[in-house]
Formats: structure tokens, sequence, C-alpha cells
């Protein structure tokens, strides 16, 4: 009886689209985000889609996220900003899930949530001294050289030290690097927040260690973004060639892999090119492999404020399945520096009503279906909610990669609708944007549309020409906020 019921309904949703759509919220208007509001209105002509960030901008990381020196990475907006323009979909910014509006309260409104809001925190090291000056983290200091409005203060003091320490070699360490050693007459002509381009003239840093716990053979980097930091100009590149001896660990994983051969090669080639000494204020890059980070130390004449760390050397261990960890080996070294920069991970918040796999940093999922625990369970799921990008699979992969997370979930949500799991809740009407913008009417959200953003993007690309930039980004949430109205 209550399949047929669910097939019945099913049957009449379907049939009586053209008096109530389906009510699509995606929350998060990065890439993950916009994929999925396309994906979802190509899938189903009754599908409207409202897209809400707790920015009054939209693109997540394609806009704070990116380096500036990246413009070909950024075109995507172009593809994004069509999405949104459909009579089907729509954008509403400065909303913030958790105090604007509730998971609840949305669930309510719409007869299905995403959550696509990536991760806006960072993972930890647990080591002690972490919380001393000087210490950031790579996502605060990619937001603040991006112009991100939570990061426009972060003020890092890159003119009282020569060298600078970033923990990690994925391509976020790689961009922070880039950006620290690059000449800035380069810079200039980015959209790099001006805030951070008079630092960066401004700078001493002249050496950079990028310190990984593993070796060469596995730097977490991709071949492109480390060849763009060779590539800089004027640089001695550092990287001790005993660090490249393989192991028959070592060289079963480069078989097994085209990308981690490639940047071994591409490490092994800068290696063999950079014996001679450096020239007077030549900046340098260190590659630092096979140390783990063990404590940050105090400087004395600077209370409360880093001075540099302190590493155990690490031998690698095989784990099984061609994989190797780091181990410490009981030996120490110190490498002093005023700034660290910790690239080692971002992480997802949850918000109140949501299951949350704390260790993992992810919403516990199959497939994009959200689970009422972490269980596996396949049985506990929670009707209509779906998660998809880094909030589903944690932080990996490139903007690319969340194309195919989306279609993953988008699939997932239509074989729900097709064999009636969320057959009844799609026959009731919902009352979605109107409901939506009726609630944070009342609470006096200031929200953003669309069109709240185009005036943001002319201002900027205007101011922007003055200075032969692309843009000048608005970095305060006053200046963005005014500007939208």
């Amino acid at each position: 009886m209550a399949i047929f019921q669910a097939r019945t309904c099913l049957s009449r949703a379907f049939s009586t689209l053209a008096y109530h759509p389906l009510r699509v919220c995606v929350v998060g208007s990065g890439p993950a985000g916009f994929y999925t509001a396309e994906k979802l209105m190509k899938a189903h002509q009754g599908a409207e889609v409202d897209i809400i960030d707790r920015l009054p901008t939209p693109f997540g990381l394609v806009r704070s996220g990116v380096a500036p020196d990246h413009p070909e990475t950024k075109i995507v907006v172009n593809q994004f900003s069509r999405v949104v323009q459909h009579e089907r979909c729509s954008f509403f910014g400065n909303v913030t899930l958790g105090s604007s509006i509730s998971l609840a309260e949305l669930r309510e409104l719409y007869h299905v949530v995403v959550l696509a809001y990536g991760a806006e925190s960072d993972r930890v090291l647990g080591i002690p001294g972490e919380d001393l000056f000087g210490i950031h983290s790579a996502r605060e200091f990619v937001w603040w050289y991006n112009g991100h409005p939570d990061c426009k203060n972060l003020d890092p003091d890159l003119k009282n030290t020569d060298t600078a320490v970033i923990l990690g070699q994925g391509n976020v360490a790689l961009d922070v690097a880039r950006i620290l050693l690059r000449p800035v007459t380069e810079l200039a002509t980015t959209d790099i927040a001006t805030h951070a381009l008079h630092v960066l003239e401004e700078s001493s840093i002249r050496r950079v260690y990028l310190v990984g716990r593993r070796g060469p053979v596995q730097a977490a980097c991709t071949a492109k973004e480390l060849r763009e930091v060779l590539g800089i100009k004027d640089i001695r590149i550092h990287i001790p060639e005993a660090d490249l001896l393989k192991s028959p660990e070592d060289e079963e994983e480069i078989k097994n892999s085209r990308i981690q051969r490639r940047v071994y090669e591409l490490l092994s080639k800068a290696a063999s090119n950079g014996h001679s000494s450096p020239r007077l204020g030549q900046r340098e890059l260190h590659f630092v492999f096979f140390r783990k980070p063990d404590s940050f130390f105090e400087s004395d004449n600077r209370k409360g404020h880093v001075s540099g760390m302190h590493f155990e050397k690490t031998v690698l261990k095989g784990v099984g399945g061609g994989k190797q960890i780091a181990v410490g080996s009981g030996q120490f070294e110190d490498i002093e520096s005023r700034i660290v920069l910790k690239s080692i991970g971002y992480k997802s918040v949850p918000v109140d009503g949501l299951p949350f796999d704390h260790q993992k940093g992810v919403v516990p999922n199959i497939r994009g279906r959200v689970l009422h625990d972490s269980s596996g369970d396949q049985t506990l799921l929670e009707e209509g909610l779906y998660v998809c990008g880094w909030l589903k699979r944690g932080p990996t992969g490139i903007i690319a990669t969340n194309l195919y997370c989306a279609e993953e979930t988008v699939a997932s949500l239509f074989e729900d609708l097709d064999q009636g799991v969320l057959a009844l809740q799609s026959c009731l009407p919902k009352p979605g944007k109107e409901g939506l913008l009726r609630l944070l009417g009342n609470r006096n959200v200031q929200v953003v549309p669309f069109s709240g953003w185009e005036r943001i993007d002319s201002t900027e690309r205007r101011l922007g020409s003055l200075k032969n930039k692309p843009r000048e980004k608005l970095a305060t949430w006053e200046e963005l906020l005014k500007t939208a109205m």
C-alpha cells in the first residue's frame, strides 16, 4: 500500500509540476554549489534552485582561493554566471546558515536542501606553541591576499624577518610560496588585494622553506603548480640530492602514478641545476623533506611571538598497498623564522541539526545522501538532505573535481525521486524562495541578490581599470554591502 501511494504521488508530482515546482536550496556558491545547480536544472525541467551564501559575493574559492596570478582558472565564473541568470535559478548572498536561517527552517521551506558550503576552518597540528603570534594558516593567508572580507586585517609580518616557513608541499603551499617570492611588479597587474600588495612591496622575505613529512616521491603538489614555482624569475632552488635517493618502495609508487613520477622528475632536474651559491639578495626556495613538526619556539626578544620551529627527522615506513607513512627517527633540527604558514589542510564546520563526522571532517553520506550518523547504515537517510563538494568528500581535488562530485549527488537525488523516496515530500507545495525572503526580511537580514553582486563586480572592474588591474577587490564587509545596495 505504501509503495502504491509513493508511486501514485510520484506520478502526480511530475504531472503537476506546472502547479508547483521542485524547490531546491543549495547552500554554498562555490564550484560544488554551482555545478549542482546546473546539473539539477538540466536534469529536471520543473526544478527551481536557490543558491545561498554567507558572503555577499558568489563563486567561493574561485574568488577567494585561486591565486591572483592564475586568471585562466577563474574563467569558470562566466559559466557559473550563466547558470544563476537562468530564470529558474537565484542567488542570495549575505545569508548565513545557522544564524540567518537554520537548517531545519530551510528543510521546511524546500523539497530538497543540498549542502555545498565547503571548508572554512583549518586542521591543527596540536603541538606546543601553535598559538604564538606569527603563525597563520595558509587559508587565512590566501584569503588575505585574495581580498576575502574575513581576513582583511590578518596583517602578516613580512617586514621583520627574511625567512618564512611553510608547512606542507601541496598546491596551496606552492601558491603561498610563489606569492611570497614572485616579483611584486608581476603581481601588481593581477587582482591581488591592494592591502596585500602594499605589504608584499615592503617584504623582507628572501628565503622560503617548504617543509614536508615525507619525500619528493610523495610530494602532494601537481606538476603544473610545481613548474610555476620553480620557474619564478631570478630564484635559487635548493633541494638536497640525498633526499632524492629512491627506495624500492618509492620506485613502486612512481611506477603506479604518472603525476608523482612527473613531480619527482621536476624536483630532480631543479636539484641538479641548483648547485651555484646564491647571489647577494637573491631569493631562495628550499624544499625540505623528511621533517615532522615537533614544536614552535618563542622569541626571547618578542614575548608571545614565534621565532622558529623544532622538527623531527623522519623515515618512511610501508603500510601496505604501496603506501608509505612518515615516522619519527628521534633526530631533531631547528629552522629559525618569525613567520610560519600552516598548509596542512582545510576543515569543514558543522551546523546545528547536521550529522557530522568530526574525525574525518565531513558529513556522513552515501554518494551524496546524508546519513543520520557515521555508522554507514544506508537505511538511516536524512530525507531530502544532500551534500556535495569538500563537505561531502573532504578538502581534495581541483575545481573540475566538483563537477563529477555534483553529478554523483544529483544522480542520487533523482534516483530517490524515481524510486519514491522523495515522492511524498515532493507532492506537497513548498514556499521556497518566497518563504525564504519573507523569513529573512522579518529578521532584517540584508540579502544580496545576484544584481547586487553585479554592482560589486562592475565597481571592482572600474576601480581596477584605473590601476591597470583586472579588478580592484572590495575587501571589507562594509564596502561590499554598501556597493551591493
